[in-house]
């Protein structure tokens, strides 16, 4: 008789769009969501395939539940005061969400937006921008550039702070820097120092936004 331990099947009428979507978070964030399948998913929850495909039609419809469920949780809809401090707990609030959760970085960057949650979020932003007197062509140009600007700060924040915990990576990119030739680029070279305390965190992302807002005072005017 084989030790081999069996994997806990799930109890039978316990499985539920609300477990599924949370241990497939669980998995996105252990394996990325290059890895994660289906398959690995039913195997975590010591089921068959089909049976995730009766609350789920397909992967793409899994990612955008599991865009969903960490959207809701944050409640990035909450925002109040002045246009300017709805923008920025809006803009702040999703950049933590989306370094906390790498794998939202990942379905936002390839997936179509929609659904209630993204919903919320948009229609808390616009409305500040309308009620300030944005103009409709305004309000949504800002909230398309300020979303793409976090989703792109996160993004590269994302990469490089995986670049800086691997000890290889960090080695390449201090060779890098140093193989600069001062007369070629004597400005980069300058700034070297400059250039890696900026590549990220709080007053890196802090800087743009402050950019951003100013950028559109003006248009109110």
């Amino acid at each position: 008789m084989s030790d081999k331990p069996t994997r806990a099947r799930a109890p039978r009428n316990t499985l539920n769009p609300e477990l599924i979507v949370t241990t497939a978070l669980a998995l996105m964030e252990a394996q990325g969501l290059e890895a994660f399948s289906v398959r690995s998913l039913a195997k975590e929850l010591g089921v068959g395939p089909m049976a995730l495909y009766t609350y789920f039609r397909s992967k793409d419809e899994l990612f955008d539940a599991v865009r969903d469920h960490l959207l809701g949780a944050r409640r990035l809809s909450a925002a109040r005061g002045p246009w300017q401090e709805q923008v920025r707990t809006i803009a702040t609030g999703l950049r933590q969400l989306l370094l906390e959760h790498p794998c939202l970085l990942r379905i936002l960057a390839s997936r179509p937006l929609k659904g209630q949650e993204t919903a919320a979020a948009t229609e808390t932003l616009v409305r500040a921008l309308r009620e300030a007197g944005f103009s409709k062509e305004n309000a949504a140009r800002a909230h398309t550039m300020l979303f793409t600007f976090v989703l792109g700060a996160a993004l590269w924040e994302s990469q490089m702070n995986a670049e800086k915990q691997d000890r290889e990576g960090r080695r390449r990119l201090r060779a890098t820097m140093e193989s600069l030739s001062a007369a070629d680029y004597p400005t980069v070279v300058d700034l070297a120092d400059e250039l890696s305390r900026t590549s990220g965190g709080d007053a890196q992302f802090d800087f743009g936004l402050n950019a951003l807002i100013a950028g559109l005072e003006p248009l109110l005017n």
